[in-house]
């Protein structure tokens, strides 16, 4: 039986995820959690064999969160389950230590099959994806080609610039000093072509849109 953790600040997607799973043979939901902080006090106290978690918490960015299960529960397998684009974050979920990515607009047979092939030792990743990453065509359109450019910590700061963090709340949340935030967004301005903090929220968020 897969001991799976669920994890969503909307109580309606947890109440769906629990219904589904409510009657499955194979999966037993040991927990259900609305926030991403709380995923990590969760772990150390109780077995779990999968988390299915979404991956924009108030208080804890889904990337700073699996590099921390990763380091410090490396048996635990991770499934991000978000409604951002595939095309942007997937793959630096992955290089994050997540082992799938699955849409918020897939059906439940597909959420089944991402967690028993994640249980199985695989990568979870849409067809589509694969499919582009397997023949090396471009992931994305031309505004997603920025973010194939940025690194996985470039990628989180850049997240959490987007929705409104400080320099300061950010060199706490990813527990680097504010100086080194100053150079990622030095960074990132520099690989999306732009001179403002201002313009790099703005084509960040239209980037996301387009693609």
């Amino acid at each position: 039986m897969i001991k799976l953790l669920i994890a969503d600040n909307h109580p309606i997607t947890r109440k769906g995820l629990e219904v589904l799973f409510s009657a499955s043979p194979n999966i037993k939901i040991v927990g259900s959690l609305d926030d991403g902080a709380a995923i990590l006090d969760f772990v150390k106290k109780n077995p779990v064999d999968i988390i299915l978690t979404e991956a924009d918490f108030p208080k804890l960015n889904g990337l700073t969160l699996l590099r921390h299960l990763k380091s410090d529960h490396p048996d635990i397998k991770t499934i991000i389950f978000s409604g951002q684009p595939e095309e942007v974050y997937a793959i630096n979920a992955i290089k994050a230590g997540a082992a799938g990515y699955v849409s918020k607009t897939v059906n439940v047979i597909t959420v089944n099959e991402a967690i028993m092939k994640v249980n199985d030792g695989g990568i979870y990743l849409s067809n589509e994806l694969t499919q582009q990453l397997a023949f090396g065509n471009r992931v994305g359109k031309s505004s997603g080609s920025f973010y194939k450019k940025l690194s996985t910590r470039e990628a989180e700061v850049l997240k959490l610039l987007t929705v409104g963090r400080k320099n300061k709340e950010i060199s706490k949340e990813l527990d680097i000093n504010e100086k080194t935030v100053s150079t990622y967004k030095a960074r990132l301005m520099r690989k999306l072509k732009v001179t403002n903090l201002v313009d790099l929220v703005n084509q960040a968020k239209l980037s996301d849109q387009l693609l």
